[in-house]
């Protein structure tokens, strides 16, 4: 029996790269670590690693520069705009050179906790995260700790994090608007928990609009729906059985919104005859409904990119997690769901 040595390929190293590529080793090196270089240059370095199949050692990296390229996401369900977000954010983050990694937490503490356990184990570079003000005093130490945040959808105020909202309060205002310009005056609002930021924004711009056109408040207008489906149904119904009930309806999220749908439905309550409803978040579902739905869109691609270049410009500076706030604005989709009240 005679004994035969083994021989693997020599793997592909960053030289071999820059030279089949005809750049600088550096230019390969910024390119791997997701910074900018010319288009021509990143085609051509694309190509080569493919054909070579070079594999950057992680590890290694990751000691030297104290990165990991990778980006954690903390969200609370993988719901239609979390899970719409995620793929956006997945896909931008990818043209970087950063995985994302996501872990839902379902808004319970002790999955939160396991979550930023978690991504502080495995080094991430940053934690992308929807705002929880009763996780607020749990994140705080991995802030001071150095770990990077960016919030979006609700806000954590005072914490040391970056941000990226879509303007909840202008939008809803709006929205409402456009239902008080058709003569509603009795427009009930379907709203999400107060503790979140962006439930507060968006009864605020309801509230915006009212005031703005002199209609008095009508307290038993104002549902809270937690952002539940089987919430809002029930709410509806009580809304309904009210001596003057209202004749529109503003969703503040599509959860609510389509409980409302369902109830409306199932007794009879013709849209927009009988009732005018517009939703904040547009889904495929409000396009292809009879009559359409009046929405908000949230503009998710853009929330993603802008996500995407603030951690780029904080992971440059090298610092800690700054305040920079960035507010996008969003489109009202007009549908067939609301029409001019008869009088």
């Amino acid at each position: 029996m005679t004994d035969q040595t083994i021989t693997r390929p020599r793997p592909a190293t960053i030289i071999d790269v820059a030279r089949e590529a005809g750049v600088a080793v550096g230019t390969v090196s910024r390119y791997i670590n997701g910074l900018p270089i010319r288009v021509g240059n990143r085609e051509r370095i694309a190509q080569v690693i493919e054909e070579l199949g070079y594999r950057r050692n992680s590890a290694a990296a990751s000691m030297k520069t104290n990165t990991t390229h990778i980006v954690g996401m903390l969200v609370p369900a993988v719901s239609e705009f979390h899970a719409a977000l995620l793929d956006q954010l997945t896909r931008r983050m990818r043209q970087t050179g950063r995985a994302v990694l996501c872990y839902c937490h379902d808004t319970d503490p002790t999955s939160f906790m396991e979550g930023l356990e978690f991504f502080a184990g495995h080094r991430v570079d940053a934690v992308v995260m929807d705002g929880n003000e009763e996780l607020r005093q749990r994140l705080a130490p991995y802030i001071d700790e150095g770990m990077l945040i960016v919030l979006y959808d609700n806000d954590l105020p005072g914490l040391a994090a970056d941000r990226v909202f879509v303007e909840n309060r202008r939008a809803s205002k709006r929205l409402v608007d456009h239902l008080l310009d058709l003569g509603h005056e009795r427009i009930a609002i379907l709203h999400g928990n107060l503790r979140d930021s962006v439930a507060r924004d968006r009864l605020q711009g309801y509230r915006d609009a009212l005031e703005a056109h002199g209609i008095a408040k009508s307290p038993e207008l104002l549902m809270d729906a937690g952002w539940n489906e089987q919430r809002a149904y029930s709410g509806i119904g009580d809304l309904m059985a009210l001596p003057n009930p209202p004749t529109a309806v503003f969703g503040a999220n599509y959860n609510m919104s389509i409980g409302a749908l369902r109830w409306l439905q199932e007794h009879d309550v013709s849209i927009p005859d009988d009732m005018s409803l517009v939703s904040f978040d547009d889904v495929p579902a409000f396009s292809v409904h009879l009559p359409g739905i009046t929405a908000v869109g949230q503009p998710v691609a853009k929330i993603a990119q802008t996500i995407v270049s603030t951690l780029q410009e904080r992971l440059a500076q090298g610092g800690p997690s700054g305040k920079r706030t960035v507010r996008i604005d969003a489109d009202i989709i007009l549908r067939g769901s609301t029409r001019r009240l008869r009088r």
